[in-house]
This record gives C-alpha cells, sequence and structure tokens, in this order.
C-alpha cells in the first residue's frame, strides 16, 4: 500500500522508512500478509470472507501474524532467561534507562500520563531498532508500538487449567488481541509482559510484525 500514511501526533509525524507502520487494521495487516506469502510462492494464510479475513486452520506456510502463544514465548526469551520478569527490564519500576521506547518525559506534551524520570528521546515512534535486544535479535517487543497477533481476543476461565499446545486462539470474536506496550504507555499494568489489549480500530501505536511456520 504505497500510498498508507501512518499519520501525525500533533506536529509529529509517524511516517517514516525507518519506522513501524501504524494506523493499520488487523484485516489490514492480514492481507499484507498474504501479498508477501504470494510472492514468496508460499501458501495463503488469510481468506476473505465478506469484509473480514479469517486465518485458514490449521495454518498454512505462508507469512501471518504471530499467534499470541508464540509472542509470549519470544517475549519471555527475548530477556535472556527461561522465565520473564514482570516487565521487559526486570522486576520494578521505573524502567531501566534504554529500554524501549515509552510513553517518557519527552511525550509530555502530547500525552496525558508519562513515566516521570524516564526519557527514550522520544516523543512518538522511534525508528526500528533503536532499542536492540541482545539475545534473540527481535527487537521492540516492549515499547514502541504495541502489536495485533492473529489471535481473537477471548476469556475462557473454563479451559485455563487445561495443558494446550500451540494453542491458536478461539475460533471466532469481534476483537482481536494486541500485545506488547508502546511510546502512548506509561501504567504498571500496560508495561508489564503479561499486558493483553484488544481492538477492532486501528491505532496511532499499533501496529504488527510477521511470521512463519519454520516447517
Amino acid at each position: 500500500m504505497p500510498r498508507h500514511s501512518s499519520g501525525h501526533v500533533g506536529r509529529l509525524s509517524l511516517t517514516a522508512d525507518d519506522k513501524p507502520v501504524v494506523n493499520v487494521s488487523w484485516s489490514m495487516a492480514a492481507k499484507y500478509c498474504n501479498w508477501l506469502s504470494k510472492k514468496a510462492g508460499l501458501d495463503p494464510v488469510y481468506k476473505a470472507q465478506g469484509e473480514k479475513m479469517l486465518a485458514i486452520r490449521p495454518l498454512p506456510n505462508g507469512y501471518r501474524l504471530p499467534t499470541e502463544a508464540e509472542w509470549a514465548w519470544v517475549a519471555r526469551y527475548a530477556a535472556g532467561k527461561n522465565t520473564a520478569g514482570r516487565f521487559p527490564w526486570g522486576d520494578k519500576m521505573p524502567p531501566l534507562a534504554g529500554s524501549g521506547n515509552f510513553a517518557d518525559e519527552s511525550a509530555s506534551s502530547t500525552l496525558k500520563q508519562t513515566l516521570s524520570g524516564y526519557n527514550d528521546g522520544y516523543a512518538a515512534t522511534a525508528p526500528v531498532g533503536t532499542f536492540r535486544n541482545k539475545s534473540l535479535g527481535v527487537n521492540d517487543l516492549a515499547g514502541n508500538v504495541a502489536e495485533w497477533v492473529n489471535d481473537y481476543y477471548g476469556i475462557d476461565p473454563a479451559s485455563a487449567s487445561q495443558l494446550q499446545t500451540d494453542p491458536l486462539g478461539p475460533k471466532s470474536g469481534q476483537h482481536h488481541v494486541i500485545r506488547g506496550s508502546g511510546w502512548r504507555h506509561a501504567s504498571i499494568s500496560e508495561l508489564r509482559w503479561s499486558y493483553r489489549d484488544y481492538s477492532q480500530k486501528k491505532r496511532p501505536d499499533v501496529g504488527f510484525r510477521i511470521a512463519r511456520n519454520a516447517y
């Protein structure tokens, strides 16, 4: 979509070749994955049903959004440990210097809530990979922009005690899951690895990353 614009926040542009794309809906992200799969000669993962895009099950070999389970496991090991801490930088607030692009003091002119004493230098989105991960090399899982994942949003306490392998989430729903924190997040709950959000609409702080099966 060469004409897509990520938009602005006040006088700050969110559009640049080195910045994460934002203001994209889940369906737009799914269509991009299908376009990329076609270019690579892979099977598309998503099919159109009316105006909606649906993931094919079992997941084909094409490009797709990561599942919520995949996202959570990568986040756990991106910290360089067998188990993730409460936050990307450890177990206590505030963030350590250089931890990521969050709602810092430089964003105080555009955001109501910011992190006192933390300044990452970016009032909105930062170039991808500015805050590099030294373990897995998967950057910006925390900070910069939150991310669409493949799953529909749902809460099912009945299955909470059941062991599941590579879960794909509910088969239907109204909202899709958003994982990770972004440049507008400053609260304790929003900055935790466990934070889960959901939406139907595009937002200036939500982008996406792509994945595909390794087999």
